[in-house]
């Protein structure tokens, strides 16, 4: 059975379901960077990117490490791998379910 109830795992798919959020990561899967290096890729302020990288952080999609006024951010995989089995245990939950509805019928509808 699937567990849906995991608030770490609500707030990596409440984090990638931003498009802005998902190009920062792909962004910050390419090559670390400090949050001003970030803002400069996208049309929204200083401000907006700040609060998307407040938001992956606390789904615990990036990380930043402190250098005097310089935050550097990186990404974290490993939210984003529990995202994934998730989404293939569900698959399979699912598939399994609709595979034996797929017999059920064809059996109902043989007799």
């Amino acid at each position: 059975m699937v567990d849906f109830k995991s608030p770490s795992l609500d707030r990596v798919f409440a984090a990638v379901a931003d498009p802005t959020r998902r190009a920062i990561l792909d962004a910050l899967g390419r090559k670390p960077a400090t949050v001003t290096e970030v803002a400069k890729r996208f049309p929204v302020s200083l401000n907006a990117v700040s609060k998307h990288l407040m938001t992956l952080e606390r789904a615990g999609l990036i990380t930043r490490e402190i250098r005097g006024r310089q935050h550097l951010c990186r990404v974290r995989t490993e939210p984003l791998g529990e995202a994934v089995t998730w989404m293939q245990r569900s698959y399979q939950f699912w598939q399994a379910r609709l595979d034996a509805l797929e017999e059920h019928l064809k059996t109902k509808k043989r007799t």
